[in-house]
């Protein structure tokens, strides 16, 4: 006969009282961020666009995914998943990582990252330096995997390719979409005509795309990739089961497989990047304002100009929107190495041309 332990009211008393408590911290911590800064760029060969980068880098977890992870560890909370003293884990390639150990020292709680080998050290570092274990596991496929040995042992499982797309609230609540279009409004163009992002977990893409369908604007939204991402597969085929048709130095973005919270219907626009194109564009970054960021920074600059130079080619007006997603210093010893870039047979020259030369004449090789 199965023995049914039922835990007591104290007890459960006790624990409800340890959930609130945790709540009532995330609370004050949004309370005490400050919004993130919409940065304004002008290019001489975009007379009638307007650029806008939102520069998420600044978050004090310093990425876009603080926003989320706050949003996994409430999704925890209150689906009563996390519990005093649980052990937290999430597959993640770096910057998801970071915010989730930001979170949990922010919580005292121990947290494991489950990390692909292959990922940058000053990733590797900032979890370690936050408190957080970092698992390093040579297939990368094999992340998701170990992350569930992990929570077989009764660890909480944040799961943020599972639940991104859901954990946070797309309709509001100071997320990111409603964050932009409310820092556009006294902008010349207050409804962009585009919004850029990646597509990591497949959160930003489907909060973005969400949002505007719900708000009833008339901007659209494209995804920047690496070039044969399985999400660019799924997008065009509409294939839950795509895969990669080749790997990408991108960290964060350009994951091998679909992920469920891809939701493709609504997205308006796919766009493949080249490694070493959003490597350069991300180099010019730091040459346009004056910090570094990120690969895939990078790769929405490059998909900022490819949409630009059909608009201009349109005749159209207006303004684009992108992401500037986590801190370039992440990076020193990878896509800002020039060793490095050697070894992975990675040449900026022609890319930096090509970008320059667009920022000048609000063109773009191939395009009509």
């Amino acid at each position: 006969m199965q023995t049914v332990v039922r835990t007591t009211r104290p007890e459960r008393d006790a624990g409800r009282e340890w959930v609130n408590g945790a709540l009532a911290c995330l609370a004050q911590e949004a309370a005490r961020s400050a919004d993130t800064h919409l940065l304004k760029l002008n290019f001489p060969g975009f007379h009638d666009i307007d650029f806008y980068f939102k520069d998420e880098a600044a978050h004090p977890s310093g990425s876009l995914k603080h926003r989320l992870a706050r949003s996994l560890y409430l999704y925890a909370l209150c689906n009563g998943h996390l519990h005093r003293g649980q052990a937290v884990v999430d597959a993640s390639s770096g910057s998801t990582a970071i915010s989730e150990a930001w979170f949990a020292r922010l919580l005292g709680l121990s947290f494991t990252a489950v990390m692909p080998a292959c990922t940058a050290p000053g990733k590797i570092r900032s979890v370690q330096a936050l408190g957080g274990t970092c698992d390093l596991v040579d297939d990368p496929g094999q992340v998701h995997a170990r992350a569930a040995e992990h929570a077989a042992r009764g660890a909480c499982h944040l799961d943020q390719f599972g639940l991104a797309e859901r954990a946070t609230d797309w309709r509001g609540n100071n997320n990111i979409a409603e964050s932009i279009i409310g820092q556009l409004a006294l902008e010349a163009h207050p409804e962009p005509a585009w919004i850029v992002c990646g597509a990591g977990t497949g959160g930003t893409s489907a909060t973005i795309g969400r949002y505007l369908r719900y708000r009833r604007l008339q901007t659209k939204l494209c995804v920047a990739e690496p070039a044969g991402s399985g999400y660019v597969h799924g997008w065009h085929s509409r294939d839950l089961h795509a895969v990669a048709s080749q790997p990408t130095l991108i960290e964060g973005i350009g994951r091998p497989r679909v992920e469920p919270g891809f939701i493709f219907d609504v997205v308006d626009h796919v766009s493949e990047v080249a490694d070493a194109a959003s490597i350069a564009a991300a180099w010019l970054l730091e040459e346009l304002l004056g910090h570094r960021y990120g690969g895939s920074s990078g790769t929405n600059l490059v998909a900022c100009l490819q949409l630009a130079a059909s608009m201009r080619a349109r005749g159209e007006r207006g303004s684009i929107v992108s992401l500037l997603c986590d801190r370039g210093e992440r990076y020193a010893q990878t896509l800002f190495d020039r060793d490095w870039l050697a070894s992975h047979q990675i040449d900026l020259a022609p890319w930096d041309a090509v970008l320059r030369a667009s920022l000048v004449t609000g063109s773009w090789p191939g395009l009509a």
